[in-house]
């Protein structure tokens, strides 16, 4: 199964991400962690590089038999896209997940307490501050997603419900 987990950032995809991955035994992919590896290697202007690496890792994971939880903010439908190639190459079942949050006040507190990760971020990448992510562009769905709200219910709540309700995963 490829679960991949979108929104824009400060919705708490990566808290669910990881405990999604922890349950199920399967191999996490943040996208911030491969650009910030391809910033910190020097790289500079990274557009299409960092999900196109993430493609590949997930697919040779897939082609391993294992489950990916990808973690990203996903915002068109041409990475929406390229998610789902990716899955149907490998034959596994994809899962989309949009993330929000929707209390204004929590998202922004979220947003502007958020630190880059020492280990895998330092360097040259740092996460968006509040006004990015207050103009994010970030394109409706038009293909079915799963829909969750982090800001009504804790992460646990809502990691049993996308494993235990058929119409999720």
């Amino acid at each position: 199964m490829l679960l991949v987990l979108s929104g824009i950032p400060g919705t708490g995809k990566s808290t669910l991400a990881r405990a999604l991955s922890r349950r199920l035994g399967a191999v996490y992919l943040r996208v911030d962690t491969v650009e910030a590896a391809l910033l910190n290697a020097g790289h500079a202007g990274i557009t299409v590089e960092g999900y196109a690496t993430a493609y590949a890792i997930a697919a040779d994971n897939l082609a391993l038999g294992l489950n990916v939880v990808a973690d990203c903010v996903n915002p068109v439908a041409e990475t929406r896209e390229a998610w789902a190639e990716v899955a149907r190459e490998a034959g596994a079942r994809l899962v989309n997940v949009e993330v929000v949050c929707s209390d204004g006040a929590e998202h922004r507190r979220r947003v502007e307490s958020r630190h880059a990760d020492a280990t895998a971020h330092a360097g040259h990448w740092s996460p968006p501050d509040w006004e990015a992510v207050a103009k994010w562009p970030y394109q409706p769905w038009q293909t079915p997603v799963v829909r969750v709200d982090t800001a009504r219910d804790p992460v646990t709540e809502l990691s049993d419900r996308l494993l235990t309700e058929p119409k999720s995963i």
